[in-house]
């Protein structure tokens, strides 16, 4: 038997069986693929997250009312700008935390309490005193022009006079009369007539000459631990090492033991004729 006889011979048993086997592979490729070519356009599509569009633009206004309207948000975002500056120079926030700063330092603690910590306290200590004031201006400015019943102006007007009169209770007549005499306005007849412009910087100097008067009196304590223990070190021949390492926990030890933040923040609002 040739090998061609052979070959027939098997491919007349096994052909059939052979050819079944390929189109069931075939049938089982194409059909899953025909099934995914007709369900994909119906299939759902995933959501799409809008994307927001920003249209920036001048245009020429069509009435006054929309040029007032825009200088009032201009006027609305500088005030905003210049808030921080005006809670710093116009309010007890810098004797307040002058002071704090002058009590770091005095115990030479370096960042401890750290600078977040120290205008936190100033802040909150700041709104504690000048809760009267922001009372008043709440009660006379703010609260009648959003009822609508006095004009902006006049509501302006209102809001400055509770705090004019608080700088005036701690400004010295001194630099008033120094800030008068730089700018060479004519003088005042009555408090009423001082600008604001000139009473503000007034103003921020009586607060650093008050803060550094309590300064001083928080540093004698310290500075009378530190020669103290600058004497035992010297007597005793211990001149390498620095007093301030050992002078430190006993200036912690004696402000703990007098509860120096209570005597400090009690001082201060002392100052302030709280």
């Amino acid at each position: 038997m040739t090998w061609r006889a052979a070959w027939l011979r098997l491919w007349r048993r096994h052909g059939l069986v052979l050819g079944f086997g390929a189109l069931a592979v075939v049938l089982l490729w194409v059909v899953p693929q025909i099934a995914l070519a007709q369900a994909a356009p119906n299939a759902p599509t995933a959501p799409t997250v809008p994307l927001p569009q920003i249209n920036l633009g001048i245009s020429p206004a069509r009435s006054p009312q929309q040029v007032v309207g825009a200088l009032q948000i201009l006027l609305l975002l500088t005030v905003l700008t210049l808030a921080p500056t005006l809670l710093v120079l116009c309010t007890s926030f810098t004797r307040i935390i002058v002071v704090l700063s002058f009590v770091r330092t005095a115990m030479g603690t370096q960042s401890t309490p750290p600078n977040q910590v120290l205008t936190g306290l100033a802040l909150l200590l700041t709104f504690f005193v000048m809760a009267p004031t922001i009372k008043a201006v709440n009660t006379n400015a703010i609260q009648p022009y959003l009822k609508h019943q006095i004009s902006q102006s006049v509501a302006l007007n209102r809001a400055v006079a509770p705090v004019r009169t608080f700088m005036f209770k701690q400004t010295r007549q001194k630099d008033i009369e120094l800030f008068y005499a730089i700018s060479k306005e004519p003088r005042p007849r009555t408090p009423a007539d001082v600008p604001t412009y000139i009473l503000i910087p007034a103003f921020v100097i009586s607060e650093l000459k008050t803060a550094f008067e309590i300064g001083f009196a928080l540093y004698i304590p310290f500075v009378v631990i530190d020669m103290v223990t600058s004497s035992i070190l010297l007597s005793m021949g211990m001149m390498m090492i620095p007093p301030i390492i050992i002078s430190l926990p006993f200036k912690i030890l004696v402000f703990v033991l007098v509860d120096g933040w209570n005597l400090v923040v009690a001082a201060l609002f002392q100052s302030f004729g709280k």
